[in-house]
């Protein structure tokens, strides 16, 4: 900060990608609002229904062009190709300190020399580099003419996506896994702040000798979730029973392959949810995720989880043999419903092995009290080069400065 402006207070911008659902990245910006409450919003768009905007708090979003364009609800997932140039048009002048939560690409913002920017990244654009396969297969679009195309705008958007990665002065990822992409893709380091997880909303449920023997998967019903891979492995053992919670596009289609002892229950009222969670006997997920927010809430209400060993869950999910660590869970080694059937019957012969209070108490170790002290613990640090008050941004004087 420069002399004679050190009086005034620094003004904070908190860029988000896109507003339409309240989900795991909203729930970061949320944390991000509580943190600095007089910071400015800005996003490509917002089309949030009325009652899931409670967590904005009545602010206002400012938005980018995208807004006025026509059926935005419906074709918002096709606008891509003009995300970048969206995003590069929002005007952050005025603002000291940008915090990006970015999963698309907010994090390409233009900032000046002497603004300070700090981007939480959830993952690089998931569709333009690792899983583009799985994105032109869910689209319809791994043949033909028209796939030609979108390769071409997907080779486009890498180029950007590596390019604007330069103006961001500190990179927070949500997982260790989310670190190595960045560092794939971007070649930049990346600290560890694990996003904030309700934990506290959900109760323990009993002791494994207690519980119900129905297995329960939870989340949006996607294909790249993967639970068409569950609901075969539990087809091939009709002796379990298998409750599907959510709600999505692939709703239908899961429900032709349902056996008579998979029940798709759709989407459930939080106590309903809960409850279903907190009975069953373990928790089952199958997709590869950034973190993997469900399967902690799981492990909340003491129910162990039996997940695929990739990606975040190898952070979240302890397994049996982990020395000094009381195991909460099981991870199998492939996305295959022959892994998923192994390991539902590996879990059965050492279901007593999991205590319902060690998978809890392990997961409240990612509650929203760390990431709020971890988030302003890296703004301060990210700061306190450029602004000789930096108490004004981060007003815990407990939190460590940089000389």
């Amino acid at each position: 900060m420069s002399e004679g402006q050190t009086d005034r207070r620094p003004r904070v911008a908190i860029v988000h990608d896109q507003f339409y659902t309240y989900g795991g990245a909203e729930k970061v910006v949320e944390r991000m609002l509580a943190a600095y409450p007089e910071a400015d919003l800005f996003a490509l768009f917002d089309i949030l229904p009325d009652d899931k905007r409670g967590f904005l708090g009545g602010r206002k979003v400012t938005t980018s062009f995208l807004q006025r364009l026509p059926m935005l609800r419906r074709l918002h997932r096709y606008y891509f190709p003009l995300m970048p140039i969206a995003v590069e048009q929002l005007d952050l002048s005025a603002y000291d300190l940008i915090l990006s939560s970015s999963y698309l690409v907010a994090k390409g913002v233009i900032v000046a020399p002497d603004q300070t920017h700090v981007c939480y990244l959830h993952s690089p654009m998931r569709y333009a580099w690792d899983m583009q396969k799985e994105y032109l297969q869910d689209m319809k679009l791994a043949k033909g003419p028209l796939s030609l195309v979108v390769r071409c705008i997907l080779h486009y958007l890498r180029i950007w996506d590596v390019r604007s990665a330069n103006g961001v002065d500190v990179y927070l990822a949500n997982s260790r896994f989310i670190a190595r992409r960045a560092m794939k893709a971007y070649r930049r380091q990346a600290q560890i702040v694990y996003p904030p997880v309700e934990v506290e909303q959900f109760a323990c449920g009993p002791a494994q000798s207690e519980r119900k023997d129905h297995f329960v998967t939870v989340g949006r019903l996607v294909p790249y979730k993967r639970f068409d891979l569950i609901i075969e492995a539990f087809n091939r053992m009709p002796e379990r029973e298998l409750l599907v919670i959510g709600d999505g596009v692939d709703r239908k289609r899961l429900e032709k392959l349902a056996g008579p002892n998979v029940k798709i229950m759709g989407r459930l009222s939080d106590e309903d949810l809960n409850r279903h969670v907190a009975e069953a006997a373990a928790f089952v997920y199958a997709a590869q995720e950034d973190f993997g927010i469900s399967p902690v809430e799981a492990m909340a209400c003491g129910t162990p989880v039996i997940g695929l060993g990739k990606g975040g869950l190898t952070e979240t999910v302890i397994p049996p043999g982990r020395p000094g660590e009381a195991p909460t869970g099981l991870l199998f080694d492939a996305p295959t419903a022959d892994a998923i059937v192994a390991a539902v019957q590996h879990f059965v012969t050492i279901r007593e092995q999991f205590d319902s209070q060690a998978c809890r108490t392990h997961a409240l170790k990612f509650g929203p009290a760390r990431f709020d002290r971890e988030l302003r613990a890296a703004v301060t640090s990210a700061c306190a080069a450029d602004y000789g008050t930096i108490s004004a941004l981060v007003p815990d004087t407990n939190l460590p400065r940089v000389a």
